[in-house]
C-alpha cells in the first residue's frame, strides 16, 4: 500500500510518518488537485483538532521532501497532488473548472522553441493552460449555433 512507501520515503530522509503527515498525504492522494482548505476539510473528517497552519507546514515539508507538488490553477490558492503524479501540465476549463492532466511531452515542441530562441528552460509542472474542455466547447457551439 502507498502508506508503506510514504513511511519508507520519509524514513530515508530522516523523518517519521506522523499521524498528521499520513492524514495530509492520504487527503492529497484522495482529492488529487486540492487546495490546503480542501485538504484540511478532508483531514478533519478523521482528526478534528488539526488546524490550517498544520496543513500548510506539513505540505511545505512534504514538498521539500519531494512527496507532494503544487501547481497554480487559477487566482486562488495553489493545488496539491502527489509528486509521483506531477509529471504533467494542467489544462483548466474556464467554464466547468475541470482539470485535465496532459503529459509534458505534449508541450515539448513549445518548450524546445523557448530553449532554442530564448535560452529559457521551462518548468511545465507548475504550468496551467486555460481554455474550454470538449464538453463545454460543444455546449457553447450549440448555444452559439442555435436558432437566430
Amino acid at each position: 500500500m502507498a502508506t508503506t512507501d510514504w513511511q519508507s520515503d520519509l524514513r530515508a530522509r530522516g523523518y517519521r510518518l506522523t499521524p498528521q503527515r499520513q492524514l495530509v498525504l492520504e487527503a492529497v492522494d484522495k482529492l488529487e488537485h486540492s487546495t490546503p482548505d480542501d485538504i484540511l476539510a478532508e483531514v478533519r473528517r478523521t482528526a478534528g483538532s488539526v488546524n490550517i497552519s498544520t496543513v500548510y507546514r506539513t505540505l511545505e515539508l512534504l514538498e521539500e521532501l519531494g512527496l507532494v507538488s503544487h501547481a497554480h490553477l487559477g487566482h486562488g490558492a495553489p493545488t496539491y497532488h502527489l509528486a509521483d503524479r506531477h509529471h504533467h501540465m494542467h489544462l483548466v476549463c474556464r467554464d466547468c473548472t475541470e482539470v485535465i492532466e496532459a503529459d509534458l511531452s505534449v508541450a515539448e515542441p513549445f518548450t524546445a522553441v523557448l530553449r532554442e530562441r530564448f535560452g529559457f528552460d521551462t518548468d511545465m509542472k507548475h504550468f496551467a493552460i486555460f481554455g474550454r474542455c470538449a464538453g463545454c466547447a460543444a455546449k457553447a457551439d450549440e448555444t452559439e449555433g442555435g436558432p437566430s
